[in-house]
């Protein structure tokens, strides 16, 4: 019993550390602009997608997997170029109905693209299992959460010791205190949707080894990315990794316990569990306004 825990904790924080980067995605562009992106699915998407086209054109597998990333960071960038920025006097329920619409767009032009096949990409170091006890896990794993622990600690770092991530930090705070100060608002935006995709994308390439891809294969990957962040905190960027963690070991945990036709079932449960007993999440900060 001991050692089928071991191996659903292991499957857990593998899927976790997927959900995490989805969330920490949600988390900025919340933090950013008050804005639920939901588009975001669509980047992971699209990052696995570009990657097999590249291989698929003869790229090397190192470049296909750097030139997936600078595609969907540039689908990113042209999101809140060319669809959020012109609805930017608009209501927040306005701008979420946009990055909707965006995601059903992005997902129409990747069937047109590249049709309804399921794809995979190539494991990043060979598919020999390794043993942990009697529990056994890919060496994909260990990219997956080795790269997730390094992505996370780059962004907490970015944010906390770089300028730029200072003045997005203080976009968040106060667009208009920001903007009197001499930031430029929509840049510290449009670099907040470009950094969003660009962890969607590796979230893409770390999964599609294990998981496969295909067009529609950001639905549910964004849904569960923003339960990671409804989960741990929409407003913490770090609550959300923590919550897509959780998420991942509470989801494995359940399917391999109970039964895997309600693994979905029991993630989503949580989450309204959550919402009714602290809507601002596990280690979101409550918010009051001065009335």
């Amino acid at each position: 019993m001991l050692d089928q825990i071991l191996q659903f904790l292991i499957t857990g924080i593998t899927v976790g550390s997927t959900y995490a980067l989805v969330g920490l995605g949600f988390a900025i562009i919340y933090n950013a602009s008050g804005v639920v992106n939901f588009a975001q699915g669509e980047f992971v998407m699209i990052g696995a997608m570009s990657a097999v086209w590249l291989l698929a054109t003869g790229a090397p597998y190192p470049l296909a997997l750097l030139g997936a990333v600078v595609i969907t960071t540039c689908v990113g960038l042209a999101l809140d170029k060319f669809a959020i920025e012109p609805a930017r006097g608009a209501t927040v329920i306005t701008t979420i109905i946009i990055t909707i619409g965006a995601a059903i767009f992005l997902r129409g032009a990747a069937l047109l693209i590249w049709g309804k096949d399921i794809f995979a990409l190539p494991h990043f170091s060979g598919e020999q299992p390794l043993h942990v006890g009697s529990a056994t896990l890919l060496p994909q794993n260990l990219w997956v959460m080795g790269i997730t622990a390094v992505m996370v600690l780059a962004v907490r770092w970015f944010f906390d010791r770089t300028l730029m991530g200072k003045a997005i930090l203080a976009c968040a705070c106060n667009k208009s205190a920001a903007q009197l100060m001499g930031i430029n608002v929509s840049l510290m935006l449009l670099i907040s949707y470009g950094l969003s995709a660009c962890l969607g994308a590796v979230a893409g390439l770390l999964v599609a080894p294990i998981a496969f891809t295909s067009y529609d294969a950001g639905i549910m990957l964004g849904l569960k990315g923003f339960s990671a962040a409804i989960l741990g905190g929409m407003g913490s960027p770090m609550g959300a990794v923590a919550g897509g963690l959780l998420l991942g070991v509470l989801e494995s945990l359940g399917a391999g316990l109970i039964s895997s036709g309600y693994k979905d079932a029991i993630a989503f449960s949580i989450i309204l569990l959550v919402l009714v007993l602290k809507p601002s999440g596990l280690f979101g900060r409550e918010a009051a306004d001065r009335v």
